[in-house]
Order: structure tokens, then C-alpha cells, then sequence
């Protein structure tokens, strides 16, 4: 496997040709599998789930995509993870490659002495705000993937310590914001941490064998 880290934003239209490249070459058998690690300019991308409503303010570039999941945020200071993995061999389930991209994040978060959890009907990693209001819980990592005979690419975005009021022009997720459901976004920043993105990617690495890779292919559990 590759890990690949970019120094400097990637623009989305050019991650998009390198990651479509790579699962081909994959497929082929010319290319290894990869974890690509970067930045993007500030921008929006709309999953295939997207609704035109959920765009509130289109202040960034927007970009229409095949990964699953509705509108998004991405920028500085937000790890972007795309995943070009090889379910032919590692088991053709990819509710269970979502499920286990969550276990990742977790026991990255944990590193940090942060809790992060999961929630039954909302993809993603979200963290219990109690100090912020009754019933708070603020999304602290986005996931939305596609899968091309059996290719995976890409991936998840957990936020570092990234512009958060950038996620005003959209409904993040689709998941809005209400009394009755009272959701937002938050950072390793925002929590209090002061890790680097070279921080992160570190324990990144370090925690995706035995969190993602050795568990690929076993069943969801929530």
C-alpha cells in the first residue's frame, strides 16, 4: 500500500482525475492500493444524495459527484483521506468498508482523548456536546465513498482545525440544525486540541491496520 501526503491544496477537479486513474491502474494490476492524504481550497461538493435546498449560500465553488452522501465542506485546515482500496480482496461489502472507515476515526479520535461515536441513520463520526446544550452533538468527521467494480475512492474528511463557519452556506450532510435536533460541526480545534495535520496523519497511519484494514469485510455494529 501507498500513503501519499500533498503539501500544498489539491484542487478538487485535479484529486478527482488522479484518484479516477489510480482505480483503474488498480484494477489493472499496475498500481498499488492508496491512502491519499490532503487539503482541497475551500470548497462544497453535492453527493448523489444532494437536495438543491440544502445549498443555502453557494460562497465556494460547488462540484456535483458520484461518492454517496449530500453536500459537504472542504478547506484548509481539514485532513481530506481518499481511500483507493481493493475490495476484490478484501472482502465485497461496502456498507461494512463505511462502517469500519468510522472504527478508523474513532480510534484516531481516541489518541486525542477524544470521544468519537456513531449514530444509527447518520454516516459519519459525531462527538456528544453536553456543555453546548441539551442533546448536542457536533459532526467532526464527513464520510462518502464510491466504489468502481469493487475499487474504492474517495473517502472521509475530518475536520482539524478548519474555518467552521464555512459550513454556513450548506446543510452539512443534509442534517439540520434544529431545537428538537440540535446539530452542528466542530474540529479537533474546537475541542481544544492543538494537533497538526502531520499530527494527525501520524496516527492516522498508525491506527489504520488494526481498525480498518483487519476488520474489512466483518459485519456493521451500532
Amino acid at each position: 500500500m501507498e500513503w501519499i501526503v500533498s503539501d500544498a491544496p489539491v484542487a478538487y477537479e485535479d484529486a478527482l482525475k488522479a484518484m479516477e486513474a489510480r482505480v483503474a491502474a488498480i484494477r489493472a494490476g499496475t498500481a498499488r492500493e492508496a491512502v491519499w492524504l490532503l487539503e482541497h481550497p475551500a470548497l462544497y461538493t453535492a453527493g448523489t444524495s444532494a437536495k438543491p435546498a440544502d445549498l443555502l449560500n453557494p460562497r465556494f465553488p460547488v462540484y456535483s459527484t458520484g461518492r454517496g452522501g449530500q453536500y459537504t465542506y472542504h478547506g484548509p485546515g481539514q485532513r481530506v483521506v481518499y481511500l483507493m482500496l481493493d475490495l476484490n480482496r478484501r472482502g465485497k461489502d461496502v456498507r461494512a468498508f463505511v462502517c469500519r472507515m468510522e472504527d478508523w476515526v474513532i480510534a484516531a479520535l481516541a489518541r486525542f482523548n477524544i470521544k468519537g461515536e456513531i449514530r444509527d441513520g447518520r454516516v459519519g463520526v459525531w462527538v456528544a456536546r453536553p456543555d453546548q446544550g441539551p442533546g448536542r452533538e457536533d459532526k467532526i468527521a464527513a464520510i462518502g465513498v464510491r466504489v468502481r467494480h469493487w475499487v474504492t475512492f474517495h473517502g472521509l474528511s475530518l475536520n482539524v482545525d478548519p474555518a467552521l463557519d464555512h459550513y454556513d452556506g450548506i446543510v452539512a450532510c443534509g442534517i439540520q440544525n434544529t431545537e428538537s435536533e440540535p446539530f452542528g460541526v466542530t474540529s479537533l480545534a474546537d475541542l481544544g486540541h492543538t494537533a497538526s495535520l502531520p499530527e494527525v496523519d501520524l496516527v492516522l497511519r498508525d491506527t489504520l491496520r488494526t481498525a480498518l484494514l483487519e476488520r474489512l469485510g466483518s459485519k456493521c455494529e451500532i
